[in-house]
């Protein structure tokens, strides 16, 4: 048996006053039964059961925990790597306010979506680089996702494969237990076409290790004009560049992986369905801990102190006041 609460030394000091007043109350309980010829068996009897329901209410107070005491809690999740491309482009406004910020709103719900799983983030445009390794700290994540921006990457176009490999890697790299890669995902999200020439044999690798790409165009058909600080972006001839959401590398890359293509358009949002999808995967068991789970037991010495109570008010006593 353990105990929920420990005595202190002021505990300690009211019960010792007790016990002697007490003691005091007995006494002058058999002082008072001899004057008036009570019988001692009775006497005895009832001294017995007040000084047992008064112990049961102090071991009460004191909250006896007794039986299995500890249990095995599993932690289930997944690693999720999501790579977010900032060129230039994503600075078009054919979704409000812009399909950069747009994304930057809906990466939040995510990253709650997703509390008990670790997820990472990749920044890309021609190249990749870490913005935040596997986590599961949203507070941190969060900021990091807040801080996205075009000019934190050098834009010369658009490449699939540079941040493709970077997560494959790191989520090859985590530890697992079995063969549990199909708990990896990665989430690549972009408004155009791959200029890269070696997404191809990188996608080829993706495919050997079982882990799963899903894809998430932003954009409209239609397109915009990309927004700079000073104006509109425009070509070597002066020309004002327009943008179109170009889905087809994106829905390649989601097939031939075994994941699957949302986008974010003018006329609807997958976000929840990317979330849905994802949740569908089993995760693996990232960690297993023994922790105490015994529970205050105080309420049977309360049952039996209330049932001697009764017992007690049902043995009368001859003429003796108590």
């Amino acid at each position: 048996m353990t105990w929920y609460r420990s005595i202190s030394g002021f505990e300690f000091l009211v019960i010792a006053i007790f016990i002697l007043l007490y003691i005091a109350y007995i006494y002058r309980m058999f002082r008072i039964g001899k004057i008036l010829k009570v019988s001692y068996r009775a006497l005895i009897t009832k001294a017995i059961i007040r000084t047992s329901y008064f112990l049961l209410f102090i071991i009460a107070l004191l909250g006896p925990s007794f039986g299995d005491t500890s249990r095995e809690v599993k932690a289930i999740g997944k690693d999720i790597m999501v790579c977010v491309d900032l060129s230039e482009s994503m600075n078009a406004n054919d979704i409000q306010p812009t399909r950069l910020e747009k994304v930057k709103f809906e990466l939040k719900n995510l990253v709650d979506a997703f509390s008990s799983d670790r997820t990472g983030l990749i920044i890309f445009s021609s190249e990749a680089f870490m913005q935040c390794p596997l986590t599961f700290d949203q507070t941190a994540l969060n900021l990091f996702i807040e801080t996205l921006g075009t000019g934190l990457v050098p834009n010369a176009g658009t490449d699939f494969g540079p941040p493709i490999k970077m997560a494959m890697d790191k989520l090859a790299s985590e530890e697992t237990t079995g063969n549990q890669q199909k708990s990896k995902v990665i989430i690549l999200i972009s408004d155009g076409e791959d200029f890269g020439e070696t997404t191809e044999s990188i996608v080829s690798n993706l495919e050997e290790t079982g882990i799963k790409l899903f894809t998430l165009g932003v954009g409209t058909e239609t397109g915009s004009k990309i927004k700079t600080n000073y104006g509109f972006k425009t070509d070597k001839n002066g020309k004002e560049v327009f943008t179109k959401l170009n889905a087809k590398d994106l829905k390649s890359l989601a097939l031939k992986t075994g994941g699957k293509y949302f986008e974010i358009n003018e006329n609807s949002n997958d976000i929840e369905r990317l979330i849905n999808a994802i949740n569908g995967i089993e995760g693996e068991l990232k960690d297993s801990r023994v922790i105490d789970v015994s529970a205050n037991k105080y309420y049977y010495f309360i049952a039996l102190a209330l049932i001697l109570i009764c017992i007690d008010l049902l043995i009368g006593l001859k003429t003796v006041r108590l």
